[in-house]
């Protein structure tokens, strides 16, 4: 490779390898020795903080540079890790045990303060452009872009003026900062990826080796198949049970959508829309109880709040967005016109149930345990154990041991690009705590808002959707928070809430065009036009985007209030919801004309937000518009 080439590939993500059998062994090997360890370490293990989290960076680092190629520009993409990669693989291990041996030492020092050692700067240097590359290779370019911005920040800003200045760093000091404190690379977003988060990625690995994904692709066929558009209403619901528990949209589209697309457009859906119902459901599942991919345990972890708090909250705003995608789904059909499946066709609820009814318990079993106030890792495990055990209920889908250690090198698979992301996310959150960015970006935002509720959560909207599209929901989702939230609570918004419109337009910047990553992947497996794709799922996901507003203004939607101003609210809210949903694919009773839609959005609108007078003008208007389309289609009808 030339100096050219190599110039301009980095500038790019690098590409995933098709490893021959050889290769795929030590890959399998390193990946089921880390699942094995992070097992021992919840189950068994007491070790530091540190400890843990440079074993598993370590381990993640050396899977990434096996596994993903230098830069998909390259002319001949090897399939083979070269030398360069296995010397990198060396690094990665070096630095882990470096940083493992000395971790007491690093623990209990005083950052800045006591000196490091010629050793400690070359591996703590070494540790972070290791993550840095890894992070380039699986994620992409700009999340490298806000890193070194950071850097320069951290390192530059004291030439500054006014607000944004800071006293002067040298490069040891922001080396001291970023790899020997717990402001930096050993900050919470390793620290979430490297314990709960690599546990959930793990079960849901398991899950899947065990049969459960044809069982939930059945349960959704025997409950939605029968209406009109069943087909795609069974992709919203097998999306929404797997999106809760990988907690990637882009990795939920790939798995799910491989079977829901194809029959999708097989019953008379266009590509187009076929691709964009599974990239808005797939989203989806990360606002979804009780799992919530891995969105509820990151904010557990940045806010101090409970996981059962979390969930409760998050429970109708979850709802009332896939009420409003099947609702949309269903217009959509009765826009198309399209038949509804023979019965034949359509398996029986009580049949699928017997089959397969087991595969609920796991799910049972994360609930109880992290409702009993078990941490989130230790409840992982236990529900790993509930699938290894319920899948020997059927004869097919025994796991045993061939299966076991597949699950446990997918887990660890499934988890290097969250992991380099929090890596990197941690980088970036050194800079904003070692220059005190974070304070100052609040006054900041505060002033570009003039201290205006509404603006403000537009303009924090802004940045998690820009953001969200360069690096995966966890980092988004940190770095945000870091940011912006704190702007949002001085404003008088509740940290629940804030939290949550943060984890939302986190979540959803994956169906945001241009960057629409979720979009793209669904329309390269149907065959459609990926800008095309990213705008239906942009309009089949609106709720999405207008949920959380409504949640920050009206508290009854996070369950907070009274058992009456909850109901109340979610009970106007699925109203809203659908009549946002017809106005926005342009059928209710009969196809809707322009100023219908226009009055079906605002009266949709008005109808989420749970005061008396906006909810009554809105429902009011609902009514209206349904009588309207009602004698019109009963004139067309007599004609």
């Amino acid at each position: 490779m030339n100096i050219k080439t190599f110039l301009t590939g980095w500038f790019v993500e690098g590409y995933k390898r098709n490893l021959s059998r050889y290769h795929i062994k030590i890959f399998s090997i390193i990946a089921c020795i880390l699942s094995l360890y992070q097992i021992w370490s919840v189950v068994w293990g007491n070790l530091d903080p540190l400890n843990q989290m440079a074993i598993h960076l370590a381990f993640i680092l050396s899977l990434t540079f096996l596994l993903y190629g230098f830069s998909k520009k390259d002319v001949i993409k090897r399939q083979s890790p070269s030398v360069m990669d296995y010397l990198f693989v060396l690094l990665s291990l070096g630095a882990g045990i470096y940083f493992t041996i000395h971790a007491e030492r690093i623990a209990t020092r005083i950052p800045i303060m006591n000196p490091l050692s010629a050793l400690d700067i070359f591996f703590g240097a070494l540790f972070v452009l290791l993550t840095i590359e890894a992070a380039r290779r699986t994620i992409g370019f700009p999340i490298i872009v806000i890193v070194f911005i950071g850097a320069a920040y951290a390192l530059g800003g004291h030439h500054l003026n006014g607000l944004l200045s800071h006293r002067k760093l040298s490069v040891v000091e922001f080396i001291d900062e970023l790899t020997f404190s717990f402001n930096g690379l050993w900050g919470s977003p390793i620290s979430v990826a490297a314990t709960f988060v690599f546990m959930f990625m793990l079960f849901g690995s398991f899950l899947q080796k065990s049969g459960a994904g044809e069982f939930f692709f059945n349960i959704s066929s025997a409950i939605a198949g029968r209406t009109r558009g069943g087909s795609a209403k069974v992709a919203v619901l097998t999306s929404a049970f797997f999106g809760s528990i990988s907690g990637s949209p882009t990795a939920n589209v790939v798995t799910t959508g491989h079977f829901t697309i194809p029959v999708s457009k097989k019953s008379g859906y266009p590509p187009t829309i076929a691709a964009a119902v599974e990239a808005a459901a797939s989203t989806g599942g990360s606002i979804l109880p009780p799992i919530m991919g891995s969105s509820a345990f990151l904010m557990a972890a940045v806010t101090q709040m409970s996981y059962g708090s979390i969930v409760i909250a998050a429970l109708i705003p979850g709802i009332l967005y896939y009420i409003s995608l099947l609702a949309m789904v269903h217009f959509e059909a009765m826009r198309l016109d399209l038949p509804r499946p023979a019965k034949a066709d359509v398996p029986k609820l009580t049949g699928v149930l017997k089959k397969g009814w087991f595969y609920f318990i796991p799910i049972l079993v994360l609930v109880f345990f992290l409702m009993q106030g078990y941490s989130a890792s230790r409840t992982g495990f236990y529900g790993i154990l509930a699938v290894i055990a319920v899948s020997w209920f059927r004869k097919e889908n025994r796991m045993g041991i061939r299966k076991i250690v597949a699950s446990m090198v997918d887990g660890a698979k499934s988890s290097i690009a969250v992991t380099t992301a929090c890596g990197a996310a941690g980088l970036v959150i050194a800079g904003i705590m070692t220059t005190g960015l974070g304070g100052k970006l609040t006054s900041i935002v505060l002033g570009l808002t003039d201290g205006l509720l509404f603006p403000t959560l537009i303009l924090v909207m802004l940045i998690c959707i820009i953001l969200g599209m360069g690096m995966p929901v966890a980092a988004a989702y940190i770095l945000t928070a870091m940011l912006a939230a704190p702007a949002l609570i001085e404003l008088g918004v509740t940290t629940m809430a804030a939290h949550l419109f943060i984890v939302y337009f986190s979540i959803f910047s994956a169906i945001t065009p241009p960057v629409a990553v979720a979009a793209y992947a669904a329309a390269g497996i149907a065959d459609a036009n990926p800008n095309r794709v990213g705008m239906e799922a942009l309009k089949l996901g609106i709720v999405g985007f207008v949920v959380p507003f409504m949640f920050v203004l009206d508290p009854a939607l996070l369950v907070d209030g009274t058992v009456v101003d909850v109901l109340i609210a979610f009970l106007t809210a699925t109203i809203g919801v659908i009549a946002l949903g017809a106005g926005a694919i342009g059928w209710l009773r009969t196809r809707t004309t322009i100023p219908e839609r226009i009055l079906l959005i605002t009266s949709g609108v008005l109808s989420m937000y749970a005061s008396l007078l906006t909810s009554g003008i809105g429902l009011a208007i609902i009514v209206l518009v349904f009588f309207m389309q009602h004698r019109r289609k009963t004139t067309l009808s007599i004609a």
